[in-house]
């Protein structure tokens, strides 16, 4: 308990730290989309079918990736951001239920306004508990919108940008996108390039050494992006909990019957 302590004091002081902001510039604007894709834990074992959602209007675009699991559990996530620029987050929200998740969980959050709200209810005793307030978020939190990010990043190019914990209190982290490589992939019969970007939650000095000790590093995340005149996502293989286990996102195509 003693060393439990510790860390949520350590927590508590780098949440309050001054952030250095970077908002992303915009290189292509997003459109309306409607993807298919697919869960998978690392083995390659299909988890869940979802789809990717956007519609853009008003200055602002509206996201939605939702996916629904063999269990009967459902991970829902929308975001509204706006493109003026710079990419920046309006609002963020997810929904987590069923037995593929700790608890059932309600998030949201406005970066303009710093309010945020967490609700958890228990599976095994139905307890439920709120958590709700107010932080500084700086201006490059980009919850729910990091694969759009590291999409439109210019070749070769790394960033560093902000995103939010929920442990369940909200932890401002940096995280630095950095290309490690190119690999190839195959689409139809043609073989194209995709970049493999490293996503490193950078926790600094002090967190480091108690994450450490207390065995809750946060893995690394991973994206592939086609380079091509206009980019596109490939995959993406990380955890969309925290924490939470390290599960594979892909993309499926619709077929017609027979």
């Amino acid at each position: 308990m003693r060393r439990m302590s510790v860390l949520s004091a350590v927590l508590v002081v780098a949440a309050l730290q001054p952030l250095t902001a970077a908002p992303v510039p915009v290189r292509f604007a997003e459109g309306v989309t409607h993807g298919f894709l697919v869960l998978r834990a690392v083995d390659g074992t299909m988890l869940a079918q979802g789809d990717l959602l956007q519609v853009p209007g008003d200055g602002e675009v509206d996201k939605r990736m939702i996916f629904r699991f063999k269990d009967g559990s459902v991970f829902d996530e929308r975001v509204t951001y706006t493109e003026r620029g710079v990419y920046a987050l309006k609002t963020y929200s997810l929904s987590e239920s069923g037995p593929s998740f700790a608890a059932d969980t309600e998030i949201s959050m406005t970066p303009a306004t710093g309010a945020y709200r967490v609700k958890t209810k228990d599976h095994k005793g139905g307890e439920e508990k709120v958590l709700e307030g107010r932080i500084e978020f700086p201006p490059d939190v980009y919850n729910g919108m990091i694969l759009t990010v590291v999409k439109d990043l210019p070749k070769s190019a790394g960033e560093i940008v902000h995103f939010v914990a929920f442990t369940p209190q909200p932890r401002v982290i940096e995280l630095a996108l950095t290309p490690v490589g190119e690999e190839k992939i195959t689409v139809g019969e043609l073989t194209k390039t995709a970049v493999h970007y490293v996503m490193k939650p950078r926790l600094g000095m002090w967190l480091t050494f108690f994450a450490t000790i207390l065995r809750r590093m946060p893995e690394d995340l991973h994206a592939w992006i086609l380079i091509d005149e206009v980019p596109a996502f490939v995959g993406f293989q990380g955890s969309l909990t925290t924490p939470g286990p390290v599960w594979r996102i892909e993309l499926v195509s619709p077929r017609r019957p027979g």
